[in-house]
């Protein structure tokens, strides 16, 4: 079986950030959410110093991906896990650091190309959305039990959706007839309750609620927030964390984690800066990075993408904490 090649989003411009992480013999790379490999493949490919690991929750993903690294040997190490264990991961392969993070957030264009799977609006499908189909809820059932107040907060707070609190109360009503099994279904609800000038603009009504149902059902902000600061807490000096994302609420998080981590913090008219003070980690990108018009027109997936970097460059026992709360 030939595994399909997805472009990576940045592909050129994720490597170049990590490569001088990456150059010395015996240098680790964590690569948080393999998909199918094109990131990771990439590295190993161009950084042949570099042993690659590779997490992610989709035992298809990980199946598909192993295949197509299989050429790389023992340089290549997948594991079936949330990215947010990446210290377990990383403590279980015997390492005490790695010399780069990466994280290309949200829904893979494996999982969105697989019908069955349930996370496009385009197709109708079993309304699953989960990433991980071994474990949790699926966004049916998550439609059947969720209360109006819960669904109103999943689909204003993850899908910016300003009728949320309407489609809630429709959901609710009209399932108590007729339960939610398919993408159709729910397709057919926002059709229905969405107005039309709100429908004739913005893209398809059904996107933000797909995006929140699918957020909601992976605990996708949670696993972030704890995500970012394990991974600063596992790279050592000179290492990077390089993250890709695609929602507002998933950059801010990002942003926020990469300001704290190299925040000088001393009060601002202090004469010197006392000993441990200075920040672990500077940052690398000036902002978010954004694709050029080249790469959207080659690679639409890359219109929304933001893309930040920082590096480690104080060791942890010499540093405050970047991360409250995680175990060093």
């Amino acid at each position: 079986m030939t595994t399909p090649r997805h472009a990576p989003v940045l592909l050129d411009r994720v490597v170049a950030l990590l490569a001088p992480a990456l150059e010395a013999p015996g240098s680790v790379y964590l690569d948080c959410t393999l998909g199918l490999g094109g990131h990771s493949e990439a590295v190993l490919e161009r950084l042949p110093h570099t042993r690659v690991i590779g997490i992610d929750r989709d035992p298809e993903a990980l199946r598909m991906s192993c295949e197509r690294l299989a050429d790389h040997g023992e340089r290549f190490t997948a594991v079936h896990a949330v990215y947010d264990e990446l210290p377990e991961v990383v403590a279980s392969l015997g390492l005490d650091h790695v010399d780069a993070v990466f994280f290309d957030l949200g829904v893979s264009s494996m999982q969105l190309d697989v019908r069955e799977r349930g996370f496009a609006y385009a197709e109708d499908a079993p309304l699953d959305m989960r990433m991980d189909p071994t474990t949790g809820i699926t966004a049916a059932e998550l439609l059947n039990t969720a209360t109006a107040q819960e669904l109103t907060r999943i689909l204003r707070e993850y899908g910016e959706e300003k009728f949320a609190s309407k489609i809630a109360r429709e959901v609710v009503r009209r399932r108590e007839t007729t339960p939610f099994s398919t993408s159709a279904d729910l397709v057919e609800l926002l059709y229905a309750t969405i107005p039309a000038p709100a429908r004739r603009t913005g893209g398809h009504p059904a996107k933000r609620t797909f995006q929140a149902l699918r957020m909601a059902v992976n605990d996708e902000l949670a696993v972030l927030r704890r995500a970012i600061p394990a991974s600063l807490e596992v790279v050592g000096v000179g290492g990077r964390v390089v993250v890709e994302s695609y929602h507002s609420l998933e950059d801010r998080l990002v942003k926020r984690a990469f300001a704290d981590a190299t925040r000088l913090d001393v009060p601002p008219d202090l004469p010197f800066v006392p000993e441990g003070a200075e920040p672990a980690f500077r940052l690398v990108t000036r902002g978010a990075e954004q694709a050029d018009e080249y790469e959207i027109a080659e690679n639409p997936r890359a219109a929304s993408v933001r893309l930040r970097a920082v590096e480690r460059v104080r060791p942890r026992s010499a540093t405050r904490s970047t991360s409250p709360g995680v175990a060093r």
